[in-house]
Order: structure tokens, then C-alpha cells, then sequence
């Protein structure tokens, strides 16, 4: 299966960048602006969301054999601690169970001054490439 470049997904969109990608630890950012705000100007929680699953998909891929798997989301839930009106968070997803058919990662969302916004878990499905 062949992947879209990421500046046509929604990953592009919400301006989402990866940094480290490690087996064990994924970062990505995000702005805080008008294409990730709810209509009072705070960070929305869905594009949290996005963030979260963005990191533990980018994460799974690079666990997995790209060639005859790929990955998607079974399930995500999300906390949000702390609300956000500017600047930039920072994922950073961390695998708390590494399957032959699903993963689980633990993804926590800080701001520049690393204090929490967001708290996420979220299981990924590894399915075989038709």
C-alpha cells in the first residue's frame, strides 16, 4: 500500500512534524493556532487527538515490516489536563506492549515549559497487506 505524502493528509493540515523516531520512543510537534483551535481560540482536544494517534501510528510502522503490514487505530482515549491558547506542544509516545497483532502506546502532550496538556493511550491494530 502506498502512503500519501504527509503535507496532503491531516497530518499536514494541523502542521503535525516528527522528530525522534526510535523502537522506543516517537516526538512529534504541532502549533497552537487557528487551524488546531475550538471557536474560544483553545486548543482543540480532537486535534490532540490526532497528534496522539499520529505519534503511535509513525510508531508502529517503524516497529513493524512496512512491506506485508500496516498499521491502524483500534482504540484511543485521551485526558486533557491543561488548555493551550499559542504556541507549540510536543508529543512524545512511548510502546507499553508490543504484540504480533497490536501495540499499546502511551503518548503525553506538553507544552515548551514541558508542563502537561494532554495524556493520551492508544492501541493500534497491525494488519497484513492484502
Amino acid at each position: 500500500m502506498e502512503m500519501k505524502p504527509l503535507e496532503e493528509t491531516i497530518i499536514g493540515l494541523l502542521g503535525i512534524e516528527f522528530g525522534e523516531m526510535t523502537k522506543d520512543r516517537v516526538t512529534a510537534t504541532m502549533p497552537v493556532n487557528s487551524s488546531t483551535h475550538q471557536p474560544y481560540g483553545h486548543l482543540h482536544g480532537g486535534a490532540s487527538v490526532v497528534l496522539a494517534e499520529s505519534v503511535a501510528s509513525f510508531g508502529t510502522l517503524n516497529l513493524i515490516d512496512q512491506e506485508t503490514e500496516t498499521a491502524v487505530g483500534l482504540e484511543i482515549n485521551a485526558n486533557h489536563i491543561r488548555g493551550k491558547k499559542d504556541g507549540i506542544v510536543t508529543a512524545i509516545g512511548t510502546p507499553l506492549h508490543r504484540g504480533r497483532t497490536t501495540m499499546v502506546w502511551d503518548i503525553k502532550i506538553v507544552d515548551e515549559n514541558e508542563k502537561l496538556i494532554c495524556v493520551s493511550r492508544c492501541t493500534m491494530a497491525i494488519v497484513k497487506l492484502k
